[in-house]
């Protein structure tokens, strides 16, 4: 089935060049555009996108409101909002995460990397540029954990506890099923299921959590460094 898309750019030429972009390829279909943050939920709620390509400067609701209001929908729960902005600071990034976007990307991205991160947003993974995430994670690994952690992560098995450790320090997958020796269909299960039983909207959401609960720690490392993915 094809993956489909939402276009949200207060800018006319720039929504058609990604729609331009991304028709060249048979798996992704652009449903419609929004040049508002209302209009955005509008269509959001109307066509039930599987990805968002969503602008934050916007008339009227910004994107970043627009985002949370498509993220709290239930209706909604299958449509993934990816930020694409000129915009990366470290105020839009936190922003727009906290909002619950799965992504964030800046408006230099080469073409074949905008479709690669429409189909992992599509497939329930996050994405960010490793700038960002380096960012994310330096940024999140100063906060104070939250005193309800223990009690929430109470949920996990010592094995998604690991692996969710793994996914905080930044490693992919596949680069968390070779250091743990078992498929990253395996990873990918135990995932899931954290992301399920935390009741977290994906793997952005996850991350932002073990820092919050402290359940990962500055300076805790248990794999090797890696670079930070740009998805996966």
């Amino acid at each position: 089935m094809a993956i489909t898309v939402l276009l949200a750019d207060d800018q006319h030429l720039v929504r058609s060049g990604f729609r331009s972009l991304l028709k060249r390829d048979r798996d992704i279909v652009v449903l419609g555009e929004a040049s508002t943050g209302d209009e955005a939920v509008r269509t959001a709620r109307a066509l039930r996108p599987d990805v968002v390509l969503m602008d934050i400067r916007m008339p009227g609701m910004d994107g970043i409101a627009a985002t949370r209001q498509i993220v709290a929908d239930r209706q909604l729960q299958g449509s993934r909002v990816v930020i694409l902005t000129t915009f990366e600071t470290d105020e839009y990034v936190f922003t727009a995460l906290a909002a619950g976007a799965s992504g964030f990307l800046t408006k230099d991205i080469d073409p074949e990397g905008l479709r690669r991160a429409v189909r992992v947003v599509a497939a329930g993974e996050a994405l960010l540029s490793p700038g960002v995430t380096r960012r994310v994670i330096a940024q999140l690994a100063h906060r104070p954990a939250a005193d309800t952690g223990s009690a929430r992560l109470a949920a996990l098995t010592e094995r998604e506890r690991e692996i969710v450790r793994l996914v905080a320090s930044g490693l992919s997958n596949d680069a968390i099923a070779g250091h743990l020796v078992i498929s990253p269909l395996t990873v990918k299960t135990h995932i899931t299921r954290a992301i399920a039983k935390l009741d977290v909207r994906d793997r952005v959401q996850l991350v932002i959590l073990a820092y919050e609960t402290g359940l990962v720690r500055p300076g805790w490392a248990a794999a090797p460094t890696e670079q930070p993915p740009s998805g996966g």
